[in-house]
């Protein structure tokens, strides 16, 4: 069992509530006229959220590093999923949205990724 620094539980925090945002969406389909992701879009991100929460528990509780890179994963493929926000014609607030969610993304995948700090050598 490997020990997780405060920077990665941080990292995972944020990993899972974007997984646990992520896993609702199937659920809320755009409606019927207006301008939004389409439904293979939304179930694709339920499946990384489920994804992406199962490997946020596994590296809590486990510190396991395959469980880190398999939650980071989603989290790509995920924002990925959602970059055509910026080329087609959708409301402002929805490409507000989906750049805040990137932005949020690459924080997390950061501080999951980062070490702990630890004094440097000094040498005489």
């Amino acid at each position: 069992m490997d020990v997780i620094s405060g920077r990665q539980k941080a990292g995972l925090v944020i990993a899972g509530l974007l997984s646990l945002v992520s896993v609702t969406s199937a659920f809320f389909p755009t409606p019927d006229g207006e301008e939004g992701p389409p439904y293979v879009v939304l179930v694709l991100g339920t499946i990384l959220g489920v994804v992406g929460l199962v490997g946020v528990v596994i590296a809590w509780r486990t510190g396991n590093q395959a469980a880190f890179r398999v939650t980071a994963g989603a989290l790509v493929i995920n924002a990925i999923a959602s970059l055509p926000a910026f080329f087609v014609d959708v409301p402002a607030g929805l490409k507000l949205a989906v750049a805040i969610a990137i932005i949020v993304t690459v924080l997390g995948i950061v501080l999951m990724f980062s070490t702990a700090r630890r004094p440097a050598a000094v040498l005489d």
